[in-house]
C-alpha cells in the first residue's frame, strides 16, 4: 500500500473509531440516567430532583471541559459582553431547557423507546435547515429519510395486544421528542456561534451555564439527592466524563472532517441506546415494533445524512 493511501486509510479508521466511541458514550446515557434514578431514589414524579441530577452532571462536565480546553491552550474567556450573552442563551436552550424535557421524559418512558424517539432531532434539524440555509435545502432523498424516520417513531408507539392505538404519553415520549426539537433549534444557533468561538470552549460554557441553571432550579423547587454513595457517585462521574469526552472528541472530528461524514454516524446513537438499555435495564428489544422502529429510524438518519453523489 502506498504511503499516502495508507495514511488516508489509517485516518479513516481513526475517524471511525472515535466517532463510534462518541455514539457509544451518548447511547449509554439512556440506561445510565435511568440507573441513576434508581440508585438515588428519584421517582417518576420527583421532577425537581431529576432536574437537580441533570444540573450536577452538566455543571461538572462543563467545568471539566473548560479546564481541559485551558490546559491545551484554548482561550476560555468570553470575548466581550456580546459573546457572554450568546453563551448564556446557548446554555439556557441547548442544555437547561433541552435537558429539563429530556430527563423528565426519560423518567416516564423506557430507555429503548427514548433512544428511538430522541433520534427525531436529526429529522427536525434537516427540516429547519431547509428554511434557514440556502445551501441546505430539502431534497427528495432527505424528505424520504424524514418520512421513514418518523414512520419508525409511529411504529414504536403502536399499542400492544389488540390495541391499535398509540402507547404515547406527553410526560414520557412527548417530552423526549420536545427535547429533540429544542436541541435541533439550539444546535442551529450553536452552529452560528461556532464560526466565531472555539467549538470546545463554546460547548464547555454551554454545559456549565446550563448545568448551573438546572442546579439552581432543581434546588429552588425542592430537589434533593439523598442516596449518594460510592456506586451512585461512580455512575454520576461516568455521566460527567461521558459528556466531556464525547463533546470534546466530536468537536475535534467536526473541525477536521466533512460535516456530512461525521453526521452519518448519528444513526449509531439509537442503536447503542436501544442495545444498552436492553442489556442493563432488562427492557425488551426483540418485540417486532422495537426492531422495526430501530431499522426505520436508522435508515432515515442514513438517508438524510448521506452525501449526495457528485454531478
Amino acid at each position: 500500500m502506498q504511503p499516502d493511501r495508507r495514511s488516508l486509510y489509517e485516518r479513516r479508521i481513526g475517524v471511525f473509531v472515535l466517532a463510534t466511541l462518541c455514539c457509544l458514550l451518548w447511547g449509554s446515557a439512556y440506561p445510565a440516567i435511568k440507573g441513576g434514578y434508581a440508585m438515588l431514589g428519584i421517582g417518576k414524579t420527583d421532577i425537581a430532583s431529576q432536574v437537580l441530577f441533570a444540573g450536577w452532571r452538566f455543571t461538572l462536565a462543563g467545568a471539566g471541559l473548560l479546564i481541559f480546553a485551558a490546559a491545551v491552550g484554548r482561550p476560555v474567556l468570553a470575548q466581550g459582553a456580546r459573546h457572554a450573552g450568546q453563551l448564556m442563551m446557548l446554555g439556557l436552550t441547548q442544555t437547561a431547557i433541552q435537558y429539563v424535557f429530556f430527563y423528565i421524559g426519560l423518567a416516564h418512558a423506557t430507555g429503548v423507546k427514548s433512544s428511538i424517539m430522541n433520534a427525531t432531532g436529526v429529522f427536525f434539524s434537516v427540516a429547519l435547515a431547509h428554511f434557514i440555509y440556502a445551501d441546505d435545502r430539502m431534497s427528495g432523498r432527505k424528505a424520504l429519510g424524514c418520512l421513514i424516520g418518523f414512520l419508525g417513531v409511529i411504529v414504536v408507539n403502536i399499542g400492544g395486544g389488540n390495541d391499535l392505538g398509540l402507547d404515547f404519553t406527553l410526560l414520557g415520549e412527548g417530552f423526549v421528542v420536545i427535547a429533540a426539537f429544542v436541541l435541533a433549534v439550539a444546535s442551529i444557533y450553536g452552529k452560528q456561534l461556532s464560526r466565531s468561538l472555539d467549538p470546545m470552549v463554546m460547548t464547555g460554557w454551554q454545559l456549565l451555564i446550563g448545568g448551573v441553571l438546572l442546579t439552581i432550579a432543581g434546588t429552588v423547587f425542592g430537589g434533593h439527592i439523598d442516596y449518594l454513595d460510592f456506586q451512585s457517585g461512580a455512575l454520576l462521574t461516568y455521566l460527567v466524563v461521558l459528556s466531556s469526552v464525547a463533546f470534546a472528541i466530536w468537536s475535534l472530528l467536526l473541525k477536521h472532517n466533512p460535516v456530512g461524514l461525521i453526521a452519518a454516524f448519528n444513526f449509531l446513537v439509537p442503536v447503542f441506546g436501544v442495545g444498552l438499555s436492553a442489556a442493563f435495564l432488562g427492557e425488551s428489544i426483540w418485540h417486532w415494533k422495537n426492531l422495526a422502529a430501530l431499522v426505520l429510524v436508522c435508515g432515515g438518519i442514513w438517508l438524510v445524512t448521506r452525501a449526495p453523489k457528485p454531478a
